[in-house]
């Protein structure tokens, strides 16, 4: 975590309450395109949007249930897939969970859940890449908003999958993107979601939470 990644983050950002999960507070960013132009103006090149910077539907909802539920991930080895900002690992770790770890492809995502983390004074381990290779055995997987592009979205199901078929509790919570499984889940909620009209062109957002059947 350098200087200048903490900086941007700072910058850009403002310490406020999470929609539906009060309890938890995020480094999260009012606006998409001034972030993402700070981003790219860094690195001086093209740069992936920082969804990092924003509490996702389907976060707020893991978060949410977690919370609401701790017997589902106290004293457990817990994964936040595509963690974005951390909230999920956040709350698990809130929850009781023994190990949480918070997995995500964007440089910038692990430092803004660094600074999450140490703002909501958790512990949360995290991995930078495709934590599909990595070998670990995990008790409870949490997938919120994975499902946006066909290609991964495809991989991402599968590998979830093949978790739940050897007994992890695998948590998919999705708004209905495109790419969202149909069949093989368990319903348990449905949550309706405040977000951000820039993002989503709404103000609200029905986000149901799934249990993965193995």
């Amino acid at each position: 975590m350098t200087d200048a990644e903490q900086q941007i983050i700072l910058e850009h950002t403002r310490i406020t309450p999470v929609p539906l999960v009060p309890e938890v507070r995020l480094y999260l960013a009012e606006q998409l395109v001034p972030l993402w132009q700070a981003t790219e103006w860094r690195a001086a090149a093209p740069q992936p949007p920082p969804f990092w910077a924003f509490a996702w539907p389907g976060s707020i909802v893991l978060a949410r249930y977690m919370l609401d539920a701790p017997d589902t991930v106290q004293a457990k080895r817990v994964l936040d897939f595509g963690s974005g900002s951390g909230l999920a690992a956040i709350a698990a770790a809130l929850a009781g969970a023994a190990e949480v770890v918070a997995c995500d492809m964007d440089p910038l995502a692990a430092v803004a859940a660094r600074l999450n983390c140490a703002l909501n004074a958790v512990e949360v381990n995290y991995v930078l890449g495709d934590c599909v290779a990595q070998p670990y055995e995990w008790n409870v997987i949490l997938a919120g908003d994975v499902c946006y592009e066909r290609e991964p979205a495809e991989a991402t199901i599968a590998w979830l999958r093949m978790q739940a078929s050897r007994g992890a509790l695998v948590l998919l919570a999705d708004p209905g993107r495109h790419y969202a499984p149909v069949d093989g889940l368990e319903l348990l909620q449905t949550y309706e979601v405040p977000v951000l009209k820039e993002l989503e062109s709404t103000d609200m957002k029905r986000t149901r939470l799934w249990r993965m059947v193995g």
